[in-house]
């Protein structure tokens, strides 16, 4: 390894463990990405989840609710892999895995949709022609219901996760060279809170534009905007503890200086 000019020696151990580092974070990023996707066509309300009444919030002449989906519920946890691998891997391990998400999402999908076309057997229609209350039910209508997400939307979810993902690296490494390995808090929040404030308009534009007004679009970014930027404060915490593991895991001295080297080459947007 080199940095700024010097070489660097490490030995095959340290090499290894920050391998398998990158490849433990790049698994946990991309598991959660494909799962938040998947479970994504699930509307919840956010309010009731914790016993509250709907917020019913006046945005725009429309009453607007903490309505979310159920991949919120686990994005967070994308966020915190983004921001550790940012840390100790820069733009460069953010793009890869990045990229090979998207491209596995988009993958998964059209494999969901080549299983969809197939002809269901009519045992497995038969076996499962009945919910639980005994009303009539078809398991294959609701397959089809569930995964058969519309075209714009999946296109607008993975040109968003892309856009989101180049913004964050690129604001956490510009406050990384402000701020140097101190007030972690800062850029791994302040990264998140403004790529996530293009995640929540670009992928509702892309999916409803023409099916929503503007206003509604508006409102409706507003209050998925605020439910990301309350849990990315929350989440500072785990931030933290993430760092201390790693640091741990690396070492103190090989963790800064792999850190460092990743800021260096983190320099340009694309």
């Amino acid at each position: 390894m080199t940095f700024n000019g010097k070489k660097l020696r490490y030995s095959k151990k340290t090499e290894q463990k920050r391998a398998n580092l990158y490849f433990a974070l790049s698994g946990l990023f991309l598991t959660n990405a494909l799962l938040a996707e998947m479970i994504g066509v699930k509307i919840f309300s956010a309010e009731a989840a914790v016993g509250l009444q709907p917020a019913n919030l006046r945005l725009f002449g429309f009453d607007m609710s903490f309505s979310l989906t159920a991949g919120a519920v686990i994005w967070p946890f994308v966020f915190v892999t983004t921001d550790l691998i940012n840390e100790y891997f820069g733009k460069p391990g953010v793009r890869k895995i990045s990229f090979v998400t998207a491209g596995l999402i988009a993958y998964s999908f059209f494999v969901i949709y080549l299983t969809m076309g197939l002809p269901p057997a009519d045992f497995w229609i038969e076996a499962n022609s009945k919910d639980n209350n005994g009303n009539d039910f078809n398991i294959d209508y609701a397959f089809n219901t569930i995964f058969g997400q519309g075209l714009r939307i999946i296109v607008g979810s993975l040109t968003a996760f892309l856009i989101g993902q180049l913004v964050d690296v690129f604001i956490f490494q510009k406050l990384r060279r402000i701020t140097g390995s101190r007030f972690i808090w800062l850029r791994a929040t302040g990264s998140t809170l403004v790529s996530q404030f293009f995640d929540s308009f670009v992928v509702l534009y892309i999916a409803f534009y023409g099916i929503f007004t503007h206003q509604q679009l508006i409102a409706i970014g507003i209050t998925n905007y605020i439910y990301k930027f309350v849990v990315a404060i929350l989440l500072t915490p785990l931030i933290y503890l993430g760092h201390y593991i790693i640091d741990r895991y690396l070492g103190k001295e090989y963790a800064g200086q792999i850190a460092e080297e990743a800021s260096a080459k983190s320099r340009s947007f694309l």
